[in-house]
């Protein structure tokens, strides 16, 4: 399926822009809305992976949206970089809700998109984002994280009504079987639907082709998993299509 693709600019309250990337599919028009699907990336920012993500996504006819939540379009392949950014805006939860819920609501405001079937996906510590907006009660249908970090500034409760999907590798040395079941226990707590996918021999940032390349780079460890990448992406695929209409 053929796609189109353009940036799109939110501004904060206090003057930042979010520059985020989105596709359509080509049949998704004024007249023709389609369901949308939000996609936070991994701590580098929106660089080619969560481009390229969002690309299938459209192909496969979906709405979707790269976050900008750290503004301005800022990206990086250095890990300290990276994580420095990420521990600014995780500093700071309300300011980086608040740019969700911008991003969100301009997304949404498309006439292509179908603002009343929204998912979201998240790799990494946009894991932890989409996680988030669902526990914030953010209009989402659907919630699936890749090796994503599970952990909670405000526990899951009655306003999480987003179904999840988590897709976690066995040898992940970033977030542990613990983590995920700390997980487990919380979405129980709150009633929430989950299904969570194990899958053996993949590390942190399985799905990404540039992870053994990053990894190299920065003394990280971080592996991409071609078997486990491709597996994840047809489940989330199905459970897209079974929660959005």
């Amino acid at each position: 399926m053929s796609i189109k693709t353009f940036e799109l600019i939110s501004t904060t309250e206090n003057g930042v822009q979010l520059i985020s990337y989105v596709a359509l599919p080509e049949n998704a028009t004024d007249d023709n809305s389609v369901a949308g699907i939000l996609v936070a990336p991994e701590w580098w920012g929106v660089v080619e992976h969560p481009k390229s993500v969002v690309e299938r996504l459209a192909e496969a006819g979906y709405a979707a949206v790269a976050m900008d939540v750290y503004g301005e379009g800022k990206l990086t392949t250095d890990a300290a970089q990276a994580n420095m950014w990420m521990e600014q805006v995780l500093a700071d939860q309300e300011m980086l809700m608040a740019r969700c819920q911008l991003i969100l609501n301009d997304f949404s405001d498309q006439l292509a998109v179908d603002s009343d079937n929204l998912g979201a996906i998240g790799f990494c510590f946009g894991g932890k984002i989409v996680l988030d907006m669902a526990r914030e009660g953010m209009p989402l249908k659907a919630v699936a994280t890749f090796h994503g970090n599970p952990s909670a500034k405000q526990p899951a409760n009655e306003k999480f009504t987003a179904k999840v999907l988590v897709a976690h590798g066995r040898d992940d040395s970033m977030v542990s079987m613990d983590a995920i079941e700390g997980l487990k226990s919380e979405l129980d707590a709150a009633n929430v639907d989950y299904t969570i996918d194990v899958y053996d021999g993949a590390k942190h940032g399985f799905t990404n082709p540039q992870a053994d390349e990053r990894a190299a780079k920065n003394d990280v460890d971080l592996g991409y998993n071609e078997t486990a990448a491709k597996q994840s992406w047809y489940n989330m695929l199905a459970f897209m299509k079974s929660n959005l209409a």
